[in-house]
Protein backbone atom coordinates (compact mmCIF):
# COMPACT_ATOMS: atom_id res chain seq x y z
CA UNK A 1 0.00 0.00 0.00
CA UNK A 2 1.09 3.66 -0.68
CA UNK A 3 1.10 6.64 1.01
CA UNK A 4 -1.78 8.54 0.10
CA UNK A 5 -2.81 12.28 0.37
CA UNK A 6 -6.32 13.56 1.29
CA UNK A 7 -8.51 16.89 1.08
CA UNK A 8 -10.53 18.01 3.81
CA UNK A 9 -13.78 20.27 2.43
CA UNK A 10 -16.57 21.10 5.05
CA UNK A 11 -20.27 20.99 3.42
CA UNK A 12 -24.02 21.37 5.14
CA UNK A 13 -26.53 18.99 5.08
CA UNK A 14 -29.96 19.34 5.98
CA UNK A 15 -33.02 17.72 6.74
CA UNK A 16 -37.05 18.21 8.63
CA UNK A 17 -36.56 14.98 9.28
CA UNK A 18 -33.04 14.71 11.69
CA UNK A 19 -29.59 14.98 11.55
CA UNK A 20 -29.08 11.55 10.30
CA UNK A 21 -30.93 12.61 7.25
CA UNK A 22 -29.35 15.72 7.10
CA UNK A 23 -26.01 13.63 7.46
CA UNK A 24 -27.23 11.03 4.70
CA UNK A 25 -28.05 14.06 2.34
CA UNK A 26 -24.85 16.04 2.59
CA UNK A 27 -22.92 12.78 2.05
CA UNK A 28 -24.94 11.64 -0.90
CA UNK A 29 -25.32 14.68 -2.43
CA UNK A 30 -21.49 15.50 -2.46
CA UNK A 31 -20.64 12.00 -4.00
CA UNK A 32 -22.09 13.24 -6.74
CA UNK A 33 -18.90 15.15 -7.67
CA UNK A 34 -16.39 14.50 -5.02
CA UNK A 35 -14.60 10.77 -5.47
CA UNK A 36 -13.10 9.01 -3.16
CA UNK A 37 -15.17 10.15 0.00
CA UNK A 38 -13.49 7.88 2.71
CA UNK A 39 -14.64 9.44 6.34
CA UNK A 40 -16.60 12.55 7.60
CA UNK A 41 -16.31 14.30 10.72
CA UNK A 42 -19.24 16.01 11.73
CA UNK A 43 -18.24 19.74 13.11
CA UNK A 44 -21.10 21.22 13.80
CA UNK A 45 -25.05 20.36 14.84
CA UNK A 46 -27.74 23.38 14.46
CA UNK A 47 -30.99 24.10 13.47
CA UNK A 48 -33.71 26.56 12.41
CA UNK A 49 -36.96 26.91 14.59
CA UNK A 50 -39.82 28.35 13.57
CA UNK A 51 -43.09 29.30 15.91
CA UNK A 52 -41.40 27.31 18.48
CA UNK A 53 -40.95 24.25 16.44
CA UNK A 54 -37.99 22.94 14.45
CA UNK A 55 -38.00 23.09 11.40
CA UNK A 56 -34.93 22.11 9.70
CA UNK A 57 -31.62 20.30 11.51
CA UNK A 58 -28.60 21.84 10.03
CA UNK A 59 -24.93 19.19 10.30
CA UNK A 60 -21.69 20.76 9.32
CA UNK A 61 -19.58 18.59 8.14
CA UNK A 62 -15.89 17.61 7.84
CA UNK A 63 -15.31 15.66 4.56
CA UNK A 64 -11.84 13.21 3.70
CA UNK A 65 -11.62 12.66 0.31
CA UNK A 66 -8.32 10.90 -1.35
CA UNK A 67 -6.46 12.09 -3.96
CA UNK A 68 -6.61 9.41 -6.91
CA UNK A 69 -2.79 8.05 -7.77
CA UNK A 70 -1.59 7.95 -11.43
Amino acid sequence: MSDRVYKKVEIVGTSKKGIDEAINNAIETAAKTIRNIDWFEVAETTGHVVNGKVEHFQVTLKIGFRFEED
